[in-house]
């Protein structure tokens, strides 16, 4: 019965772990086009301060300003307003990390469709920082009500009074990237991972509280609007439509590349003996090459088994004279021959 070629390796299961060494030059080059991306969209001041007025004149059209009232309690309660700013400085930068990595170590199976939403919502996001550059509560002028928390217990931490970035390094980051609020997007790119993949009760509260608890610190820091939190909220449902697409696109590029560098190369015998059949071909060959054609001897081809009379091995010519008949007359008497002195005694001469 044939046997069809099993279809080319082309990559690791979908479900199995990717390589680390692979995943990680990914992310941080992913990563650091976000970054200079984000750097590079600065855009001009007076425009970015105007798209913040219009956010807060919207919110206090729709009642929604929440970040004047978690803005005083912060500034008038150390006790929330130092936390708060530790929170903002650094949680955005361990707990994405800690859980991806998480996710690429215990849930293999949820982990590339997870990194892919996160990285295409992060792209997104960078669009918005380029189209909207937007000034956050903490820039606008004092007027406006508002107090940046983080200039005001600068002392207590190591950020300056320029967003969450260490003190000294303000330069390195954009100010004016508020829309939309990744912070709370990467939240809530967390609490689903949680919600979803982690096991007992602490893993769903957490997964509940800390995209909440992001979004009253970004507010109540005056680091961004509620319009902010809301389009960040945004990004990442845009960015879940896309993952699997683009998972997707990245899977056939894989494919095909890989189909191409297995792809069998030189003559048709070539790639012959790549099958299946190899392991029986050759010997078959070897035993062939061994039986003596067109001769009047040949070897015993079976060792104590017997034929029918008149057998022929297959494709050999009939009797009829033919040069070929005598190894097939001799190989079928042969195999159906018995050692006489060994079953009846007979003089050899009588055999």
């Amino acid at each position: 019965m044939p046997q069809t070629a099993p279809a080319p390796r082309t990559g690791r299961a979908r479900g199995s772990r990717p390589r680390w060494w692979t995943e990680l030059p990914l992310i941080v080059v992913v990563y650091a086009a976000y970054s200079a991306g984000r750097l590079m969209a600065r855009g001009d001041v007076s425009t970015a301060v105007d798209h913040g007025l219009a956010i807060l004149r919207v919110e206090k059209l729709l009642h929604i300003n929440a970040e004047h009232p978690l803005n005083r309690l912060f500034t008038e309660h150390a006790a929330l307003g130092i936390p708060a700013d530790f929170a903002y400085a650094s949680l955005h930068y361990l707990v994405t990390p800690a859980i991806l990595v998480w996710l690429w170590k215990r849930r293999p199976s949820h982990y590339r469709i997870a990194r892919t939403w996160l990285l295409v919502s992060t792209l997104i996001g960078l669009v918005g920082f380029t189209l909207l550059p937007t000034c956050p509560p903490r820039l606008l002028a004092a007027g406006h009500g508002f107090v940046d928390t983080m200039s005001q217990y600068g002392s207590y931490g190591w950020w300056g009074g320029e967003a969450s970035a260490p003190r000294g390094l303000g330069g390195l980051t954009n100010q004016y990237a508020a829309m939309p609020s990744l912070h709370v997007g990467w939240s809530l790119w967390c609490g689903v991972m949680l919600w979803r993949c982690g096991r007992g009760r602490p893993a769903k509260v957490a997964g509940v509280a800390y995209p909440l608890v992001t979004t009253v610190v970004v507010m109540g820091t005056a680091n961004h609007y509620f319009l902010d939190a809301a389009a960040g909220a945004a990004v990442m449902g845009l960015g879940l439509a896309l993952a699997r697409p683009a998972l997707r696109l990245a899977d056939g590029v894989r494919d095909r590349v890989g189909k191409r560098s297995s792809a069998p190369t030189g003559s048709p015998a070539d790639s012959m003996t790549e099958s299946p059949a190899e392991p029986l071909a050759e010997p078959l060959a070897e035993s062939l090459a061994e039986f003596p054609v067109g001769t009047g001897t040949a070897p015993i081809v079976s060792d104590g088994c017997e034929t029918s009379a008149g057998e022929r091995i297959p494709r050999q010519p009939g009797r009829g004279g033919h040069p070929d008949d005598t190894a097939a007359t001799v190989v079928g008497s042969a195999a159906t021959a018995r050692p006489a002195a060994a079953d009846d005694g007979a003089p050899a001469a009588a055999r």
